[in-house]
């Protein structure tokens, strides 16, 4: 197979075509031989991170007709080098629900699951190149139904000395996710009651394990909702997404993420990057996962190798966009959660604002049905199962990262008629690309966004409010010149703001740092009447301005004290000239 080109494997979720065209590959095998302690695993992740390659690697291991291919695929691999006895021993039957098409009723919807998965079932009895030749003889009694087809092959199967089944439904939940999404309820409680063909399915599956017919079926997915409401029909399944031993699973931690970073600069990067400045931005950016509260952050994969794939086929320039588009969580979910304009503004003071969200553990690893999704009290379990949180701690959830917080911000900005209207914003930050002088953006940030928002508003919001909507501006038109951090750690404490330019553009080795204080309305005058900041806020933010260039000593150093005093009064000063 020819290899390719660029070697940063994107979209490529095809494991033998990952390994055979010579892309990179971050090894995960090992964990192949933790889940062969069970027959129904479920594991959860928010979508797009990495579930479907996991799959199509567990397809190839086990898959009979792919032992001629075993060494070539994994042998330089943990499971290669370590392989359990069952590799290549199963017939592999891989759905995936993610492209089951909705429909407006029950009957619309089973016809459109037959029609995904039936032609897969003949599809596998039928061609030589899947397991014809266990099926010679063999007919179904109805290639419209593909439970009774499944039914049929279990039997067989079941009822001769065949290879067993090894079952893969990829995104389990995604078309029942829909139709909460899109508030069909009604349909949803068909879909997962009675003897609805969704029931009937998993029922089949729950027999063929019972009788060995069925090795293992795996399960991915997003939410724990839909396989909690299944109920009897699949009472078998152990979700792992909270076993510690599971946690890492999908995802990369900070030694991959290091690794794969060194493997791209020396392949790719023309430029002579710093990879302790590309390190710090990659962090700044994508890390924040973190899926028990003692385990260790994670990075959503597919972020990740997006910025690689860019950074190499721009040989070595960091990316205009530094987020993948179609990783932008749809707004819909939190629209669904809160029901209520009073829910949703709750929700979004206690993260926007106060950048926290109380949670119990208990509530995380409870069953979890559509009745407790849309509960108040489990909206913070709820948002961790979408990524939309992730935990901070055993009693806390936060923000994962900045993509997360721009989405808060908007939807916060929606809640409160506050559009991106560019003409308010754009003119200003042309002057700034080209006079550099930052005090304007403050101005205009206070001007044109802040006092947009009604007088109640002032009461709530904080510094940390300031910091993400700030940010969140600044990030619509500046995001080609300057990555953004927020409370960054640092030797001498945590640095509000940080603006550092981008390597490869003109504004590389400019950074800023803004340390932002907010007062209550009745603090205006006080604000209005300073004629310089503070001196313990101005020596402040020139000690994170030193940590930071000691860390990159060519950055050029500018520093800033804000203040914002509700929406009547603003103050900007540069200190440490």
């Amino acid at each position: 197979m020819k290899q390719a080109e660029i070697t940063i494997p994107y979209a490529v979720a095809d494991y033998a075509i990952l390994r055979e065209r010579g892309y990179y590959y971050v090894d995960k095998t090992k964990y192949i031989s933790l889940l062969e302690r069970y027959s129904a695993p479920v594991f959860l992740r928010p979508r797009r991170f990495g579930k479907s390659l996991f799959m199509s690697t567990l397809a190839y291991y086990y898959d009979v007709n792919a032992a001629e291919r075993f060494e070539r695929l994994f042998g330089d691999t943990y499971i290669g080098q370590n392989p359990t006895g069952e590799q290549n021993q199963y017939m592999v039957l891989r759905f995936d629900f993610s492209k089951l098409v909705l429909a407006d009723n029950l009957q619309g919807l089973e016809k459109n699951f037959n029609d995904l998965l039936c032609p897969i079932l003949k599809e596998y009895i039928d061609s030589p190149h899947r397991y014809a030749r266990y099926f010679e003889g063999f007919a179904f009694s109805d290639e419209r139904n593909a439970t009774k087809m499944l039914s049929e092959i279990v039997n067989r199967v079941g009822g001769r000395d065949l290879p067993a089944l090894y079952i893969l439904i990829d995104e389990y939940d995604n078309f029942t996710n829909q139709l909460l999404t899109s508030f069909n309820d009604t349909l949803y409680e068909k879909v997962t009651t009675g003897d609805s063909f969704l029931r009937t399915f998993f029922k089949v599956i729950k027999g063929g394990i019972g009788e060995g017919a069925i090795r293992t079926c795996f399960c991915t997915g997003v939410l724990p909702v839909t396989m909690d409401d299944l109920t009897s029909g699949y009472n078998i399944a152990e979700v792992l997404t909270l076993e510690p031993e599971f946690v890492s699973m999908l995802g990369f931690d900070h030694e991959e993420a290091s690794e794969y970073l060194r493997y791209v600069m020396q392949k790719y990067d023309k430029k002579d990057s710093s990879f302790e400045e590309i390190w710090n931005l990659i962090l700044t950016n994508y890390d924040g996962y973190r899926f028990l509260p003692d385990a260790k952050p994670l990075f959503n994969s597919t972020i990740l190798t997006y910025f690689f794939k860019k950074f190499a086929v721009n040989h070595g320039s960091i990316p205009d966009e530094l987020v993948d588009e179609n990783l932008r969580t749809d707004i819909g979910w939190l629209r669904r959660l809160t029901v209520t304009l009073e829910n949703a503004q709750e929700m979004l003071d206690a993260l926007v604002v106060d950048d926290e969200l109380i949670y119990s553990q208990s509530d995380l690893r409870s069953k979890f049905s559509k009745r407790k999704f849309f509960e108040k009290q489990f909206y913070p379990v709820s948002l961790y199962y979408l990524g939309m949180t992730t935990l901070a701690d055993a009693y806390t959830m936060r923000l994962p990262n900045l993509t997360m917080r721009s989405i808060y911000m908007d939807y916060y900005n929606n809640l409160y008629g506050v559009v991106d209207d560019a003409r308010r914003y754009a003119r200003a930050y042309q002057r700034f690309t080209q006079d550099r002088r930052f005090e304007p953006l403050v101005e205009n940030y206070f001007e044109q966004y802040l006092k947009l928002f009604p007088a109640q508003v002032f009461d709530k919001i904080n510094e940390n409010f300031i910091r993400c909507s700030f940010y969140e501006l600044m990030s619509r038109y500046l995001s080609q010149c300057y990555t953004f951090a927020l409370e960054l750690n640092l030797p001498s404490g945590r640095a509000d703001l940080v603006l550092t330019g981008i390597p490869g553009t003109d504004f590389h080795n400019d950074c800023r740092v803004v340390e932002v204080k907010y007062f209550k309305a009745g603090e205006a005058a006080m604000v209005e009447a300073l004629e310089a900041p503070r001196a313990e806020d101005a020596v402040q933010v020139e000690g994170y301005a030193r940590d930071i260039n000691a860390q990159f000593p060519n950055y050029r150093m500018r520093s800033y004290v804000m203040y914002i005093a509700a929406g009547k009064a603003c103050k900007v000063w540069e200190v440490g000239k």
